[in-house]
């Protein structure tokens, strides 16, 4: 029975391109690694295994890329199956379907894709960490004022700044890494959703496709989905985080601040107003950020409520979508990456900038807690009076002195230039050696611990690429020995 033509427009024409680009090549390896097993468990004869083999053998992918759909089969795993009858006939075709089902094959085409793009995302987190960290080096007594609540509030240094982003950026890496052990798991075998009653080696085929294992329980293999919202959970987390990041580098681009300036080749300039420099990268990195975080939210909504079990709900017509998702994110975490390894700051205004505003003044109400015994209330007090009660024209130490005997009977007394160099931003900064915290020497431990980190997430990375890469040419010399 032919399709409706309504359905092949809307519904399957979508789903078979879509399949082609994402799916083709996962595809293909699931059947090797299938009838891989399948011979190797006498389930298919070793005849029809070369057979087979050779069928395999004989499709081109790029071939398959460039077909116009036709209606004539109902999505890709057909399509390659009447290839495969094509080249070997039914009779022996048909054997490589044994033990398994499309909902088994399909649930481990999407899991490994998906490890993929985690990696692609965790690459781009690193790249990120790597410039960030590079920055934050060079940047160790680079002063400026932080704000809360969008005021200026107390001095710290870009290094200390960066250092907090840096750390939102390491547990990214860590709820990724935790997403794709989720991910790696193989349901092929779990079939329909039962398992089945012939003698598989669910765990030969996880280790031809660079599974870390097989799944458990057969119709959790098929019906779960919280392996795909666990990853973009850590996608969403990691948008919000960038895109926080992206507002405030946005800011310091403006002319009004004018702390940051992009490297030429990520601004552009106007076609009517000369003068304009606009950090377009940034923009763009922000509004890609806000497509991944809208497109992961849109998955979690679109999967909420379904029923546990063979759906399609989780599968076609969602997957392009996670696809999307994870490739925003990746764009844009690469994107701001690029544009920030080579960004330079205006040191000078950035000091200027935290010299006004009597954004250190918290330090003189620490000091007369620390050096005079005062309660810290009492030191705040004087502090804010001090800003209420000083004049350009008069000595600040004598307004101290005068606050600080109506406040607590005793005049407190510096000289002009220490009470100075108390109130500078260098001197805040320096004195603040609390664990975390910006003084240089304690962003210095703190890079250290960054550099280590970021250390071990890329040795992650990479020996998990080198496995991924061990298990297909594991595959390869298996299929190559039938």
């Amino acid at each position: 029975m032919p399709f409706a033509p309504d359905y092949v427009t809307h519904v399957l024409n979508e789903n078979f391109e879509d399949a082609k680009t994402l799916f083709l090549g996962p595809l293909l390896s699931i059947h090797y690694a299938h009838l891989v097993m399948l011979a190797d468990r006498g389930i298919v004869g070793a005849g029809d295994a070369r057979a087979l083999r050779a069928a395999l053998d004989g499709i081109s992918e790029a071939d398959v890329r460039r077909v116009v759909y036709d209606g004539s089969c109902e999505d890709l795993f057909f399509y390659v199956e009447r290839l495969v009858v094509e080249a070997c006939g039914v009779d022996v075709a048909g054997r490589l379907h044994t033990a398994r089902s499309r909902n088994d094959i399909d649930m481990t085409m999407y899991r490994m894709r998906q490890r993929g793009f985690v990696l692609d995302v965790l690459a781009g987190v690193l790249a990120l960490r790597r410039a960030l960290t590079n920055i934050a080096e060079a940047n160790r007594d680079t002063i400026f004022p932080a704000h809360t609540h969008t005021q200026p509030a107390q001095p710290t240094t870009v290094a200390h700044y960066l250092l907090g982003a840096i750390e939102q950026l390491e547990r990214d890496a860590t709820r990724l890494r935790a997403a794709y052990v989720t991910t790696n798991r193989n349901p092929l075998g779990a079939c329909a959703i039962t398992g089945t009653g012939f003698p598989i080696d669910r765990h030969l085929t996880s280790d031809l496709l660079g599974f870390d294992g097989p799944t458990g329980n057969t119709y959790g293999s098929i019906a779960t989905i919280d392996y795909t919202l666990e990853s973009l959970s850590a996608i969403a987390v990691m948008a919000v985080g960038l895109g926080r990041l992206v507002q405030d580098l946005l800011l310091w681009c403006t002319m009004e601040v004018a702390y940051l300036r992009l490297p030429d080749g990520f601004v552009q300039g106007s076609s009517i107003m000369p003068q304009k420099r606009n950090p377009v990268a940034l923009e763009h990195a922000r509004a890609i950020t806000s497509k991944a975080f809208g497109q992961a939210s849109a998955v979690l909504m679109a999967v909420h409520n379904t029923p546990f079990g063979d759906i399609v709900d989780t599968e076609d017509d969602l997957q392009p979508l996670v696809a999307l998702a994870f490739r925003d994110a990746s764009r844009a975490v690469q994107l701001v990456a690029a544009a920030m390894a080579g960004a330079e700051f205006d040191r000078a205004r950035m000091l200027e900038r935290a010299r006004l505003n009597w954004i250190s003044i918290t330090e003189l109400a620490d000091t007369l807690a620390r050096e005079h015994g005062l309660p810290f209330r009492h030191g705040h007090q004087i502090a804010a009076q001090l800003i209420a009660r000083h004049r350009p024209d008069r000595p600040m130490s004598d307004t101290l002195a005068d606050v600080s005997r109506e406040v607590t009977g005793t005049p407190i007394h510096y000289e002009e230039a220490a009470l100075q160099a108390l109130l500078s931003p260098e001197h805040f900064v320096a004195v603040r050696t609390t664990h975390g915290g910006p003084a240089p020497a304690e962003t210095g431990r703190a890079l250290a611990e960054a550099r280590a980190a970021f250390a071990a997430d890329e040795a992650w990375l990479a020996e998990t690429r080198e496995r991924l890469t061990a298990a297909d040419a594991r595959l390869r010399e298996r299929v190559a020995g039938l």
